[in-house]
């Protein structure tokens, strides 16, 4: 049998290549050829493993020359340069490596934090030209000072023990960070403006979602203490660049600290060249530590794929076995949409997720189950998240997972329910797969339904009054909105009803305000569901 072959087309580290040539697998390094998009076309039919950093773009052309590859392994968190939906169809495993820079990259946010707060960076220039401007650079300092920490995760909540250990009074916001949690970490929670108010350093470590993008806005920095420091090392695309820096030339804001920005490479910003701003061009990960550990993970994760079969860290497929896989592909994907079901209608923190599993669905591997479950439910607020290191994003947050399993209770041969808390309420969706295979919803909030999974979809509540189904039909079609399904339930004659259409194309938002403005639903939300 013909030993696998490996490509890396970046700079990975040397111990790296040799744990592939240890293991048995051949490999090419060639680190400069990922910048060679010709090339790479070229010979990318040749491998059974690409092992990439940042520099290689894996498009779907690149992919359609890929004939033989079964794995693209990233050396690092960020697959912006893999188009994953194109690999998937092509049914390559994309792996990466989420935890192997956490700690360099907060130990960045806390350098840059001191460097703003010193004004090291300029009092370093003046000295090295001569000067001995001892009063020009008046700093402040950390202790006692409040760090308002933006994201709780991995990397937020090592920042927040290193602030902590220089006595600072730590607070975060997260939307997913418990109670019980907070405390364990040592950190207040509270809600963003709070944070803003009283936070005399702001640090940011949330992914960028469009619920994030721009979380720092003009009106959110208008909302912040007065001498207030900004320290972004998460993702460029937080923070309102132009309005930071007008806040900055107001003297509202004091400083900043930007390893990341919108647009990268960055030759320009607003930021540059002002006074009590500290850029870096992305060096958050980029320590010996950090890039030999990724490095090596994923050197160690493509060889146990290729030679075994085992997988770690997979974005596009579940931990399973090859046996396993054939029976519960469809039945990962019904607990995947059943998560992302929950996971989109909740926007406060989630205390726990607990999941019953019924007849043929209780037969199966529940861990890989409950892996899609969470990674689900977590989604909307971290996409990086994947069937691995969802359950550890989960138990960072505080969320607890409790699994029921039990023999076959009704007309179907299995079904999955999940049920998310939270502090404020209960949400519960149930789902089976068809014999053809499909996942389908068969009860949202305890009413029963029949709804195929579509990747635009839209959700509402109401009062079941008449007229619900021809002021949702006229609506989508004013607007050239084609309904592909529509599904209806109630919990009784006159009592809580809700509907959930399959549309053939996302919604506009402004069509969502049209709806709520009729005053006619308690709650109308747009779905979107990976059904590739």
């Amino acid at each position: 049998m013909a030993r696998p072959r490996v490509l890396v087309s970046d700079k990975l580290s040397e111990t790296a290549v040799q744990i592939f040539r240890n293991r048995g697998v051949e490999v090419d390094y060639l680190p400069d050829l990922g910048k060679d998009k010709e090339k790479l076309a070229e010979v990318i039919g040749n491998y059974d493993g690409l092992a990439i950093r940042s520099a290689t773009k894996v498009t779907e052309k690149l992919l359609n020359n890929a004939s033989n590859l079964k794995v693209i392994g990233r050396a690092g968190i960020g697959v912006d340069n893999v188009e994953i939906p194109a690999a998937s169809k092509r049914g390559v495993i994309v792996m990466n490596t989420p935890f192997g820079n956490s700690v360099t990259t907060a130990e960045h946010a806390i350098a840059l934090m001191f460097a703003v707060a010193r004004q090291l960076p300029e009092a370093s220039a003046s000295t090295h030209a001569g000067k001995w401007e001892k009063n020009r650079f008046m700093g402040t300092e950390l202790f006692n000072k409040t760090l308002g920490v933006i994201g709780a995760g991995n990397i937020g909540s090592i920042v927040c023990d290193r602030a902590l250990g220089l006595h600072m009074k730590v607070i975060a916001y997260d939307p997913f960070l418990g109670e019980e949690r907070a405390k364990a970490m040592g950190v207040q929670k509270v809600e963003l403006d709070e944070l803003l108010a009283r936070a005399d350093f702001i640090t940011l470590h949330v992914p960028l979602t469009d619920k994030t993008r721009n979380i720092l806005n003009a009106d959110n920095i208008a909302k912040t203490k007065k001498g207030v420091r900004i320290i972004n090392c998460a993702r460029g695309g937080l923070v309102d660049e132009a309005a930071l820096a007008a806040a900055i030339k107001s003297g509202h804001v004091a400083g900043a600290g930007f390893d990341v920005f919108e647009v990268e490479p960055a030759t320009d910003s607003p930021l540059f060249n002002l006074p009590g701003v500290v850029v870096t061009p992305h060096l958050g990960a980029s320590t010996t530590e950090a890039q030999e550990n990724v490095a090596i993970q994923v050197a160690e994760q493509m060889s146990d794929y290729l030679l075994t079969g085992a997988v770690q860290n997979a974005l596009n497929m579940p931990s399973v076995t090859a046996e396993e896989a054939a029976v519960m592909g469809p039945w990962i994907k019904l607990a995947g949409h059943l998560g992302d079901f929950a996971g989109q209608l909740t926007d406060e923190p989630i205390r726990a997720i607990n999941v019953l599993y019924d007849g043929l669905a209780a037969t199966m591997n529940l861990r890989a189950l409950d892996c899609a479950v969470i990674a689900g439910v977590m989604k909307a607020a971290n996409p990086d998240v994947n069937l691995v290191s969802a359950p550890v994003v989960a138990k960072e947050r505080g969320v607890q997972l409790s699994t029921t399993t039990q023999e076959k209770s009704g007309v179907f041969d299995g079904y999955i329910k999940l049920t998310v808390v939270t502090d404020k309420r209960e949400r519960s969706v149930a789902g089976t797969v068809f014999s053809d295979g499909k996942p389908r919803f068969i009860q949202i909030k305890g009413i029963t339904i029949d709804a195929e999974v579509g990747a635009h979809m839209l959700y509402t509540t109401n009062e079941d009054v008449p007229g619900i189904i021809g002021l949702l039909g006229m609506t989508m079609g004013k607007n050239g909105v084609n309904i592909a399904n529509f599904t209806l339930g109630r919990s009784a004659q006159g009592q809580d009803a809700i509907a959930l259409l399959y549309l053939d194309q996302a919604i506009d938002p402004k069509v969502v305000e049209t709806l709520k403005g009729t005053g006619m639903f308690k709650q109308v939300r747009p779905m979107q569901f990976d059904v590739s």
